[in-house]
């Protein structure tokens, strides 16, 4: 009967006027539903609906289901922020303003309680990012390969401003989850890895915060999931280095409580 979880079911009398087989088939009440009463009486047919009511997959604690916060952090700013399209390569290190912006979203994480864990993509850039925020909470990095940057291939390296004169950048401006890019990564593959990654982490820290520095377009499609907003959408939310982006996974799904931030206290997060 389909997806609805409705199921009718049609409930026969068992009591009433008697039948009227037809010439040469057995009679009795009930054998053929389809054949004619005498007299025809509809009322005492009936449906019944049996309503299958779906069920959410809590992240559980024991046998309670608790939040846990995760908090999305890009990177600090690099030699090429906003110039090249870095991608995957290995050596690109924060620049001095990078540092100065990690040290200041360590100071502002440091505020919060229960932090558990400090995550970070494979790449220099994050790990240096992540280096400040663990030591201030006395806790190692761990190496999370899901949360690497998107698999740009053919175009890791290139400038930003010849990249925009492609007629291809149109489409992953508009139409991104039609898009790959030339020997690398779809954006479907990069939200799927990241969303995958990020339900891993929410699972092995129930109740606690946990960081995970990553890099803008993944955070982006994060986001972009966890508001259920399409994919093609994904390019209208903005991540800045260094930037904070609060996401509560709990119970009956995630809830955002802060995109995008990059100063004021983050305190209040660890209450909501």
């Amino acid at each position: 009967m389909g997806s609805s979880g409705v199921v009718p079911r049609v409930v026969w009398p068992r009591t009433g006027p008697a039948w009227r087989a037809a010439p040469g088939r057995p009679s009795g009440p009930g054998l053929y539903p389809g054949d004619a009463r005498e007299p025809i009486d509809p009322a005492p047919r009936c449906f019944t609906l049996t309503v299958r009511p779906a069920r959410s997959q809590p992240i559980r604690n024991g046998r309670g289901a608790k939040t846990t916060l995760v908090l999305l952090v890009r990177h600090g700013q690099t030699a090429t922020t906003g110039v090249t399209l870095p991608g995957r390569a290995p050596g690109l290190h924060l620049a001095d303003k990078g540092r100065e912006e990690a040290s200041d979203v360590a100071a502002r994480i440091a505020k919060l309680p229960r932090l558990a864990a400090v995550y970070a993509s494979p790449l220099e850039r994050a790990q240096e990012t992540a280096a400040p925020i663990a030591a201030a909470a006395s806790l190692a990095v761990s190496v999370e390969p899901g949360l690497l940057e998107c698999d740009y291939g053919e175009w890791t390296g290139l400038a930003l401003k010849d990249l925009s004169r492609k007629p291809e950048w149109k489409v992953i401006q508009s139409y991104p989850s039609g898009f790959r890019f030339p020997g690398g990564e779809s954006f479907v593959e990069m939200q799927a890895r990241m969303t995958g990654t990020l339900a891993r982490l929410v699972a092995a820290h129930p109740g606690s915060t946990v960081v995970a520095v990553s890099h803008a377009d993944p955070i982006k499609t994060a986001v972009a999931h966890a508001l259920g907003t399409h994919l093609d959408l994904f390019q209208r939310i903005a991540v800045f280095t260094a930037s904070v982006t609060a996401i509560a996974y709990g119970p009956s799904g995630p809830t955002v409580l802060a995109v995008n931030t990059t100063r004021g206290d983050l305190a209040p997060l660890a209450g909501s």
